[in-house]
C-alpha cells in the first residue's frame, strides 16, 4: 500500500491529450469518429503527448508531482474492442515507468469518455449488455500489463456526463423518448462494468485501491422557495447520487427509481446483476470539480428542451446564482468553498477517502514575449487548496490534489481556445506547429506550493 502522505499531482484524459491519431495500431475511437466544427481543433494530434511523452514527465518531475492522474486511451490497447494492441500497451508501459523513475505514482482511469467505435458499430456500445464483458475483458488487460506497478486506479470517468454525451458514447437514436431510455440503460451497463471490474481487480491486484471519477455536484436551491428545496434534491439524486449510490452501495435512491419506473426508462436488469451490485465496492472515490450549480423549480410550461439530456424531465431545471463571479468559460461562477461543501457531503454519505482529480480554470490564455502570466488561474487554484487544507484540518481523509490539467488539451467541443493548462501548448486550433511546452506562471506557483506543503 502507498504511504499515506498527501499527494500532489496534474491531470489529463488520453483522448484529450494524447493525438497519435491511428499510429501504431490504435483504433477509431468515438472520440476521433465524431464531428467536431470546423476551426475546432479535433483529437488526432491533439497535445502531441504521445510524441512529447517524455518530455512531460520531465516537466512534471520539475514541476514536483508525486501522482500524474490520466487515463488508458481503451482504443490504443483494443483497437478493435476485441483484441490487446502490444504497441499501446509498451507505450503504456513506457509512461508508466518513465513515472515511477520520477518519483511518480501513476493513477490510471479506465474509462474518460472514449471508446472503440468498432463496439459502438457492432452493437450499439453500451446499449448492450456484450460492451460489458468487452469493458472487463480491457479492464483485465490492463490489470494484468500493469497491475505489478500500478496501484491506485479509476473506473468510469464522470458517469454523469459520458451516459449523455451522444457523440462519445453513441447513442444516436431518433427518438427523444427512446434516446432517454436507451441514456439510463447505458449508465445501468456502464455500472454494471465497474462492479465486475472491480470484482476482478481484487483477484488480479489485490494490494490496490480503486473507485469511481465522480463529477462532482453541489447543488443550491435558487431560494428557500420549498419546491426549489425540492427540486435541488431531487437533482442531487439525478446528477450525483444515482451513480455514486450505484458505485457504493449497488442501488439507486429511491426517488430516482420511482420516477424512472414511472416515465417507462428503468433499465432492464438480470436477477444475478444485485449480487454482483452489492459485493464490490471501491476504497475510493475521485472529485473532479469547478464549479457549483444553482437549481429551481419549473415553470408552468417552460421548454426543456435545449438543456443537456440530464436536466430533461419535469423535476428540476437550471436556476441563477447572483453571488458567484462568472467568466466566459466559467459560466456557473467560481465557488471554491463548494469544493469543501460537496466533498463533506460525499464522505457523510459514503464514508470513502477522496481525491481531487480534476479542479481548474478555463481561460484563452495568450503567448506574449514566450510568457503566460496566468494570475487568475493561480487565485483560483490557491482558493480551492484552501479549501482542500480546510476539509483536511478537520479530519476528513483526502488522499490528494490534482490540478485539472497539467497541460493544455484539446477541450471537447472549443479546441485550443480554451485552456486550463499549468504549460502551455504553442499551437491552435488551425496550427498545429511543435506543439512546444512552455510553463505558465501557474506552473511555477504551483511547484512553490508543492514544496511548501499543506497548511496546518
Amino acid at each position: 500500500m502507498r504511504e499515506k502522505q498527501f499527494l500532489w499531482g496534474a491531470s489529463t484524459s488520453a483522448f484529450q491529450v494524447e493525438g497519435g491519431y491511428q499510429e501504431d495500431g490504435k483504433g477509431l475511437s468515438t472520440a476521433d469518429a465524431r464531428t467536431v466544427p470546423p476551426g475546432i481543433a479535433d483529437a488526432k494530434v491533439a497535445a502531441d503527448h504521445y510524441h512529447h511523452m517524455v518530455e512531460d514527465v520531465a516537466l512534471m518531475k520539475e514541476l514536483g508531482l508525486t501522482i500524474y492522474r490520466f487515463s488508458f486511451n481503451w482504443s490504443r490497447i483494443m483497437g478493435d474492442g476485441f483484441e490487446p494492441n502490444q504497441q499501446g500497451i509498451d507505450f503504456y508501459n513506457q509512461l508508466i515507468d518513465e513515472c515511477l523513475r520520477a518519483d511518480i505514482v501513476p493513477f490510471p482511469t479506465l474509462y474518460h469518455f472514449e471508446m472503440p467505435q468498432a463496439l459502438v458499430d457492432k452493437f450499439g456500445g453500451w446499449k448492450s449488455r456484450e460492451c460489458i464483458s468487452c469493458f472487463v475483458d480491457y479492464a483485465k488487460v490492463c490489470f494484468e500489463a500493469f497491475g505489478d506497478r500500478v496501484k491506485m486506479w479509476g473506473t468510469i470517468n464522470e458517469q454523469l456526463i459520458v451516459s449523455a454525451a451522444s457523440d462519445l458514447n453513441g447513442n444516436h437514436e431518433k427518438d427523444a423518448a427512446q434516446k432517454m431510455k436507451d441514456m439510463y440503460q447505458m449508465s445501468y451497463h456502464m455500472s454494471l462494468a465497474e462492479k465486475l471490474t472491480i470484482q476482478l481487480f481484487r483477484k488480479l491486484v489485490p494490494e490496490g485501491e480503486i473507485g469511481p471519477i465522480c463529477s462532482m455536484q453541489v447543488v443550491y436551491p435558487e431560494s428557500p422557495l420549498p419546491a426549489n428545496i425540492l427540486a435541488a434534491k431531487n437533482a442531487e439524486d439525478f446528477l450525483q447520487h444515482c451513480f455514486l449510490d450505484m458505485s457504493v452501495f449497488g442501488r439507486y435512491p429511491q426517488a430516482y427509481r420511482r420516477y424512472l419506473e414511472k416515465k417507462g426508462w428503468y433499465p432492464e436488469t438480470q436477477p444475478e446483476d444485485v449480487k454482483t451490485l452489492t459485493d464490490n465496492k471501491p476504497d475510493l472515490i475521485g472529485i473532479n470539480y469547478y464549479c457549483s450549480t444553482c437549481i429551481r423549480a419549473l415553470k408552468p410550461n417552460e421548454d426543456t428542451s435545449k438543456l443537456p439530456p440530464f436536466y430533461r424531465n419535469e423535476l428540476f431545471t437550471l436556476g441563477s446564482n447572483p453571488y458567484l463571479k462568472k467568466t466566459k468559460w466559467m459560466e456557473f461562477g467560481i465557488d471554491p468553498e463548494g469544493l469543501y461543501i460537496g466533498m463533506r457531503d460525499i464522505y457523510e454519505r459514503y464514508h470513502l477517502p477522496m481525491i481531487v482529480t480534476e479542479n481548474g480554470l478555463a481561460y484563452s490564455d495568450e503567448l506574449i514575449d514566450d510568457q503566460i502570466h496566468d494570475p487568475y488561474r493561480i487565485d483560483y487554484l490557491s482558493a480551492h487548496i484552501s479549501q482542500c487544507e480546510r476539509f483536511v484540518s478537520e479530519g476528513y481523509p483526502l488522499l490528494g490534489y490534482c490540478a485539472w490539467s497539467l497541460l493544455d488539451l484539446v477541450s471537447s467541443h472549443q479546441g485550443f481556445k480554451k485552456r486550463y493548462g499549468l504549460i502551455y501548448v504553442d499551437r491552435t486550433d488551425e496550427d498545429v506547429k511543435q506543439c512546444r511546452r512552455i510553463p505558465k506562471d501557474s506552473y511555477y506557483w504551483y511547484q512553490t506550493k508543492i514544496r511548501d506543503g499543506l497548511k496546518d
